[in-house]
């Protein structure tokens, strides 16, 4: 009974908030100064039932076990580590993305999460068993990468509503530096609502640890390789539907999104064969992002969608209004240094405050045409 009055509690909370959209960004990112939300938009939070779906995306921020893998540089987060990272922290942490993940569906779970910063299967596995989730059915979509840090992408996804036909590890090289080694991209084919096919990539680009300018080419080079693998399934399918998530460490005006991976801002006159950027244009109307560093806001998480969901005539479709930062009032915390709010996130440089993320997820809704 305590599951369900928390799920309940959960629910109602949906219903009667108001949502704040924004993007809180690393100062390396942007010199747009920080401002507070001044417009306020709201997922529909009916049931969707066999009329559409939601894909939520989500940088969870380090949800690792507390063992240590010798493989991977995890020892920050293993029991006796100096994060001074606990079963019980550990825990709470999947506990807390649950509630997000509850509180982001509305009255009804989000069909396809797609998530990253997660070091391996046993950590989604006790975010479906021990946590409400565990009702709700959801299945996993994981593959170990070789990310130094061990933290991969992933998706979890409601098998009433999406059926994965087909799944693909996109392994990323680079030439140019064959001893680094960054998160592969998750390729999902699946038939949604049994009505259309949708093909999911899950990204996860390079930081920006050490610099722009010291690792733009990455990205780069990133943005470049899903291109070319996006063009040769628009070769074979030309109305394929897409959808790209992820975190890309760069905004959608910066060249690896916009010149290299070829996203763009304009909705109405986008030929066959392009993208569109979500996160751009006339769909967008917040002030901050999904991360923040000092006073400056940017919008690195983004969803990113084929000219076929934005001109369906028939099966799934979009607008350019169906996105969304998630920004429910316990996702933030007052930032008492350069004011306003900033994401509630488990660590406060070394000091452990329980929070959920320092990045805010993001939201997109699809519908069926028939």
């Amino acid at each position: 009974m305590k599951g369900i009055r928390y799920i309940i509690l959960v629910l109602a909370l949906v219903s009667c908030t108001i949502l704040v959209f924004t993007v809180e960004a690393d100062a390396q990112y942007s010199n747009r100064p920080a401002t507070e939300p001044l417009k306020y938009r709201q997922p529909d939070p009916a049931r969707r039932g066999e009329n559409g779906i939601r894909i939520m995306f989500y940088n969870v921020e380090n949800l690792f076990d507390i063992k240590d893998d010798s493989l991977k540089a995890d020892e920050e987060y293993i029991s006796g580590g100096m994060r001074g990272w606990t079963f019980n922290r550990m825990i709470q942490k999947e506990k807390n993305l649950s509630k997000v993940i509850m509180s982001a569906g509305g009255w009804e779970m989000p069909e396809i999460i797609g998530m990253c910063e997660v070091e391996n299967r046993y950590v989604l596995n006790l975010l479906l068993k021990e946590t409400p989730l565990e009702k709700f059915g959801y299945k996993i979509i994981h593959r170990e990468s070789p990310d130094p840090r061990g933290i991969d992408v992933a998706m979890l996804y409601r098998p009433e509503k999406f059926k994965p036909v087909f799944v693909h590890q996109i392994s990323v090289r680079f030439p140019f530096d064959t001893a680094a080694r960054t998160r592969d991209i998750l390729y999902v084919k699946g038939v949604v609502l049994n009505a259309d096919t949708l093909h999911l990539f899950v990204n996860h680009w390079p930081s920006r640890f050490g610099g722009y300018t010291q690792t733009v080419q990455k990205r780069n080079y990133v943005a470049g390789l899903l291109r070319s693998k996006i063009d040769s399934l628009i070769v074979k399918s030309p109305s394929a539907k897409i959808v790209i998530m992820g975190d890309f460490n760069d905004e959608p005006s910066d060249e690896s999104v916009a010149k290299y991976l070829k996203a763009g801002s304009d909705s109405v006159n986008i030929d066959r064969g392009s993208l569109y950027n979500m996160m751009t244009g006339a769909g967008t109307s917040w002030n901050r992002g999904t991360i923040k560093s000092r006073e400056v806001w940017n919008t690195i998480d983004q969803f990113i969608v084929s000219e076929p969901l934005l001109h369906a005539s028939k099966g799934l479709f979009t607008t350019p209004h169906s996105v969304y930062i998630f920004d429910m009032p316990f996702l933030l915390q007052d930032d008492e240094a350069w004011f306003g709010k900033k994401p509630f996130r488990t660590f406060y440089g070394f000091k452990y405050i329980g929070g959920y993320s320092d990045h805010l997820p993001i939201l997109l809704d699809l519908k069926i045409r028939k």
